[in-house]
């Protein structure tokens, strides 16, 4: 169990963060000062299993010794050059890239919020451009529930009245349907859907897992109607399911496919889209970009943190201790859980609403050095980094069970 004896580093970096930062968050109320792997430790020396992996971003374990490396290295050659000029790590992280997904071209920004407006962008053009769609007519389907990022004109299509509040007009050309109904979205299909944006795992929600061939009538309805099928795999790609990328579990293939979060091993902001030339071919020198997007810095991370995913097997340690931990909790018998659900190492706990919400659930389990969060009120969110060991999975589950029985 971990105890704090002494509150005072603590409670002073938290008075400092509250003073003089915006509130637009409730972390819980522990100060991480360093990691590695699976662990973090607060300031005032305590020791935690990390059961977030920072939103999955950091899916290749905190600190990852050659990601580490390749960051160092790269920083003391160039930093940034922009776009205006080549550098030597860019081309081969689009050739590592297109090797690792099977597509034509790359596309990079720095947030996942950038890569899907740049995948939405894209979207639109092509259908002007390609499909014939009347300029300003495009429409975009979208899902209840969805999280895409923070921007305009992505909360604009929100359903979380709490993203949208106080922040419109909103832009328009996105209908909202419901998630894991593929009759509907037949339905609403007509000649001005220039794209279908979907997340094959919701996870903001609560990791919602649509029903099985949910993906691949998607993909049949966008292709019967001449419209692309985006993929938002920001949180779901790069292992945490099981699989490189989730929709690999439908054995579909998205027609633009939107990477970001681990795609740096959680040390630096870096995004791409991913698309076949026909797609890709409608941007032009002047139409997009980014300063900061597809810098030195960001190539040479995110070729190594490609590696370490790939060359240390971690993708199948997603899928071999997601297995695991998955039935591992299924057992629980407690009278708090109304479900239990997941792919791979992405697993949600919804409570029962007596239950009295998960934020308390997830301080109780932090008292036992295990940090998870709470998403969507009821829900616990358990993703660590695909680094975990087997010993440590146990390690985390004897203390949630503690916490779920008490």
């Amino acid at each position: 169990m971990t105890e704090t004896t002494d509150l005072s580093k603590t409670a002073a970096f938290i008075a400092l963060e509250d003073e003089a930062g915006a509130h637009n968050y409730q972390p819980l109320d522990v100060v991480i000062e360093r990691a590695e792997g699976v662990w973090v430790w607060d300031v005032d020396g305590n020791k935690y299993l990390d059961c977030l992996a920072a939103y999955s971003a950091v899916n290749q374990g905190h600190c990852h010794p050659r990601i580490v490396e390749a960051l160092v290295a790269q920083s003391r050659r160039v930093a940034l050059v922009s776009r205006a000029f080549r550098n030597d790590q860019l081309g081969p992280f689009y050739q590592e890239l297109k090797r690792l997904t099977g597509f034509d071209r790359v596309l990079p920004m720095n947030t996942g919020a950038e890569a899907v407006e740049t995948a939405i962008k894209v979207a639109r053009k092509w259908a002007y451009k390609v499909k014939g769609v009347a300029e300003d007519e495009a429409e975009i389907l979208v899902f209840s529930d969805n999280f895409h990022g923070r921007t305009t004109t992505i909360v604009g299509f929100s359903t979380e009245e709490q993203y949208r509040d106080g922040f419109g007009p909103f832009t328009p050309g996105f209908t909202v349907l419901p998630y894991g109904d593929a009759n509907t979205v037949a339905r609403a299909m007509h000649a001005n859907v220039a794209a279908i944006l979907v997340k094959p795992i919701q996870g903001e929600a609560g990791i919602i897992v649509p029903p099985e061939g949910f993906l691949r009538r998607l993909r049949q309805i966008a292709t019967e109607h001449n419209a692309l099928l985006l993929l938002d795999e920001i949180q779901s790609g790069l292992g945490r399911t099981g699989k490189m990328w989730a929709y690999e579990h439908e054995g579909i293939r998205p027609d633009v496919l939107i990477m970001g979060k681990a795609l740096s091993g959680g040390l630096y902001p870096v995004s791409a889209i991913v698309a076949d030339e026909e797609v890709m071919s409608v941007f032009h020198p002047g139409d997009h970009g980014s300063t900061y997007g597809g810098n030195p810095v960001a190539a040479a991370v995110g070729r190594a943190a490609l590696k370490a995913l790939v060359e240390e097997g971690m993708v199948e340690n997603s899928a071999r201790l997601g297995a695991y931990l998955l039935e591992r909790l299924r057992a629980i018998d407690s009278p708090h859980v109304a479900e239990v659900r997941g792919r791979g190492l992405w697993i949600g706990i919804e409570l029962v609403p007596a239950a009295g919400g998960a934020r308390r659930f997830c301080e109780a389990l932090q008292d036992l050095g295990v940090l998870c969060k709470e998403t969507h009120d009821h829900v616990i969110r358990v993703a660590p980094p695909l680094t975990i060991t087997r010993d440590e999975v146990d390690w985390a589950v004897e203390r949630i069970e503690r916490v779920l029985t008490s």
